[in-house]
């Protein structure tokens, strides 16, 4: 049996192109995870969702991988590839990175950097989980599929 989430992270991005100037950033997506129980679970989940990502993506249709490892590899990693309204592919790239010694920080800030088509970082985003406003509606959105 496996399971579904759904998260938002927000906060913002700034283009390599324009320094110093930081544009709102967020992504709403929903995990889906495989069989737990089978003995080749390897933490990975699909994502599905919409990146908001202006002025580049006002709402893009988004997929990717979720990699959530807190224990063992202490890494929650997101890879969300996305279309721009440009009609360019980019894709998100971030990683938490789980200390356990302040544990609300490390599973609430997601830094990541978006990427070309080329692989050459185009932004960077500074994102997190707003606890006060999305914890009651992450616990709810998981479900056993």
């Amino acid at each position: 049996m496996g399971f579904q989430f759904a998260e938002t992270m927000q906060g913002t991005v700034e283009w390599d192109g324009q320094p110093g100037v930081k544009h709102p950033f967020s992504f709403d997506v929903t995990a889906v995870a495989g069989s737990t129980r089978d003995h080749l679970f390897d933490g990975k989940a699909t994502l599905r969702g919409v990146v908001h990502a202006p002025p580049l993506a006002r709402a893009a249709d988004a997929d990717g991988i979720i990699t959530i490892r807190p224990i063992g590899g202490r890494v929650i990693r997101y890879e969300l590839r996305f279309t721009a309204d440009d009609g360019k592919a980019y894709e998100l790239v971030g990683q938490k990175d789980i200390r356990w010694h302040m544990p609300l920080h490390s599973f609430t800030h997601l830094p990541a950097d978006i990427l070309d088509a080329q692989r050459r970082r185009v932004g960077t985003c500074d994102t997190s989980f707003d606890l006060k406003r999305d914890w009651w509606r992450f616990v709810r959105s998981f479900k056993r599929c």
